[in-house]
């Protein structure tokens, strides 16, 4: 369970790993410097697979193979091939800021949360496949991860600055949440933001990363923390996938190269731990397919 640098591109807010099945890949994104990369774990390789102009908040993979992107002003871009194409240009209501984490479910469509602003608090959107958007949720201090439990009929929602993860109902048929409750709540630490990323392992267990002391944390279904893998070198942790070719690996994303005395001497860095417990793939968006 040692972990292990696998690359350092000196990432100011890496974020939002996602395991791609099909090609044996983890990508992953530096939301600040609009950067997309991508590790081969068979050949070792990794390299930037995308530069852009505007922050990435969080990203899926599409159906049929491109990459849907939610980005700074609530804009809402498809890239294919290296090239662009805008569905939402922007949101109104989120000029000021950015999209922060995404998730897509099983019927395609991606739940998409933003970061709060002076005088406004974040939101929680869903994008339905024919590309309406509805704000599920207001008064949310930070957007953050996301997940199912393993029969699909309730969704795991953070909010890093209320130091929560929620549980709600959810309905495939219609993408509706309902009935919140608070599935966890991290005890109040000076050294400790937040819960941030998080998954759902093969297990029913929620791993969430914990920001600001360099370690994601495994949850049994009743909330009670069954571990802890520290990862060293860093304090933010950012968020966690789950793949590798048996899916029991861990990758986990880490911020802070802008603030390395804070952060640590490795902040920025990706990382892997071998964990042996089996992940679930995620789901592919099918925006506008």
């Amino acid at each position: 369970m040692q972990p292990e640098l696998i690359a350092n591109y000196e990432e100011e807010a890496g974020e939002g790993p996602l395991w791609h099945v099909a090609e044996q890949r983890v990508y992953w994104v530096d939301i600040t410097t609009s950067r997309i990369f991508r590790h081969h774990p068979a050949s070792g390789h990794h390299e930037l697979f995308y530069q852009g102009e505007e922050d990435i908040g969080g990203f899926t993979f599409q159906a049929d193979g491109s990459l849907l992107l939610f980005m700074a002003r609530g804009a809402i871009k498809v890239l294919r091939d290296g090239q662009l194409t805008t569905i939402i240009d922007e949101i109104p209501a989120e000029r000021r800021t950015r999209f922060n984490d995404v998730i897509t479910d099983p019927a395609g469509r991606v739940y998409c949360g933003t970061m709060p602003t002076d005088g406004d608090d974040a939101r929680l959107y869903r994008l339905d496949t024919d590309g309406t958007l509805t704000v599920l949720l207001e008064g949310i201090g930070l957007s953050n991860g996301m997940g199912f439990t393993l029969d699909h009929r309730q969704m795991y929602f953070t909010d890093t600055f209320s130091r929560e993860i929620y549980l709600f109902d959810y309905d495939r048929a219609t993408g509706a949440l309902s009935d919140q409750r608070v599935f966890l709540h991290v005890p109040e630490d000076a050294d400790v933001l937040g819960p941030d990323g998080m998954t759902v392992d093969a297990e029913g267990y929620v791993w969430t990363a914990l920001w600001g002391i360099g370690c994601v944390a495994r949850y049994r279904p009743d909330g009670t923390e069954e571990r802890r893998i520290y990862f060293p070198g860093v304090k933010r942790a950012s968020s966690l996938i789950f793949g590798g070719p048996n899916m029991d690996d861990i990758y986990v994303t880490t911020q802070g190269a802008d603030d390395k005395p804070a952060a640590g001497p490795d902040a920025g860095a990706f990382f892997r731990a071998h964990v042996g417990i089996r992940g679930l793939p995620e789901f592919h968006s099918r925006i506008g397919l």
